[in-house]
C-alpha cells in the first residue's frame, strides 16, 4: 500500500509554495534593497537641507520684532 496523502493538506501546501515563490520573484523585480531605500532617504534629506538654506526671507517672514 502506498502512504496515505490527505489531498486538501496537499493542494494548499502547493498552492502556498507557489505564491511565495511569486512573492520572491515580484520582491526581485519591482522592490528596492534596504541600502538603496536608506541612500534614497539620505539623497531626500541632504537635498532639503540645501533648498532650505537658499530661502530667501521676505518681510513676511522675518521675525526680526521691526513692524
Amino acid at each position: 500500500m502506498g502512504d496515505i496523502v490527505n489531498l486538501n493538506k496537499a493542494r494548499k501546501a502547493t498552492t502556498k509554495a507557489k505564491k511565495t515563490a511569486k512573492a520572491a520573484e515580484n520582491r526581485t523585480k519591482h522592490g528596492q534593497s534596504k541600502a538603496e531605500r536608506e541612500r534614497h532617504a539620505a539623497k531626500q534629506t541632504l537635498e532639503t537641507h540645501i533648498l532650505d538654506g537658499k530661502k530667501r526671507e521676505t518681510a513676511e517672514n522675518s521675525d526680526d520684532g521691526s513692524e
